[in-house]
């Protein structure tokens, strides 16, 4: 099945009677007027603005996943592993990975998620993640700066993001999109690039429980003059290398665990 056909149908089930319940649930907290968040959440101005923002970058990210039409692909490694991609009038063009692991979809959230600052650990394609600020319990703006890249193609990036992070049954998302942090303004000898909407989607397969149906929407403007052919191999290339890199940390648990 297509990966987002599985997600739509945890969506349903999760939603009970009506289907479209969590989905509309969603565009009710994002229209919510401010106030009335601030007075439910206890949240000021500038943290009911992180919200809204982390929830439309779920929406956006959701929307952009389920329609499957145009999707063409750039990389299917020997193990399975593919991205896709598909140009958006209103976005650009975006990346979708598809993979399965061999991993609880709960362990997967708890390294991706509660252990996201120790992403540079494990990934040399990110040199550090800082959680800037946590906005309850599924909001954090963070701040994160690539690893070099081979032959140093693209120069240092950094990102300033606003991710929406929730787990709904089985399901779990990880959403996020550019944002301003006052912590963290540009810095000097590394480029402020753009990222968003994206995505990671996590739900158990079908088949095994103990593996997850992992699913990658990236979206980045990495500015400066670089090629789009360069962009392009070099974000394919960097989706299926956070796969393999993934395995092997989610491993490395593995074996730190029994020992």
């Amino acid at each position: 099945k297509n990966a987002m056909v599985a997600i739509h149908h945890e969506l349903n089930m999760l939603a009970g009677p009506n289907p479209s319940d969590w989905i509309s649930h969603v565009h009710r907290r994002s229209s919510q007027p401010s106030s009335r968040i601030e007075e439910e959440q206890g949240f000021n101005e500038a943290e009911v603005s992180y919200v809204k923002q982390g929830e439309e970058a779920l929406q956006k990210s959701i929307s952009i996943l389920s329609d499957q039409d145009g999707w063409t692909t750039e990389i299917i490694a020997a193990n399975g592993d593919k991205v896709l991609s598909k140009v958006l009038p209103d976005v650009g063009k975006v990346f979708k990975l598809e993979v399965l692991l061999d991993q609880r979809s709960d362990n997967l959230y708890m390294e991706l998620v509660g252990n996201m600052e120790q992403m540079g650990d494990w990934n040399p394609n990110v040199k550090e993640v800082k959680i800037l600020q946590k906005i309850g319990q599924e909001t954090m703006v963070t701040h994160e700066v690539s690893g070099p890249t081979p032959g140093n193609v693209v120069g240092p990036r950094d990102f300033v993001s606003v991710r929406c992070a929730k787990r709904r049954g089985s399901t779990c998302f990880l959403a996020g999109m550019s944002t301003q942090h006052p912590t963290m303004p540009e810095q000097r000898g590394v480029v402020r690039a753009e990222n968003g909407p994206t995505c990671i989607v996590m739900r158990p397969s079908a088949d095994d429980p103990n593996k997850t149906k992992f699913t990658w929407l990236l979206s980045i403007d990495l500015k400066g003059w670089i090629p789009k052919t360069i962009i392009n191999k070099v974000l394919s290339q960097t989706q299926v290398d956070f796969a393999n890199h993934l395995r092997q940390r989610m491993a490395d648990n593995s074996v730190s665990m029994e020992m």
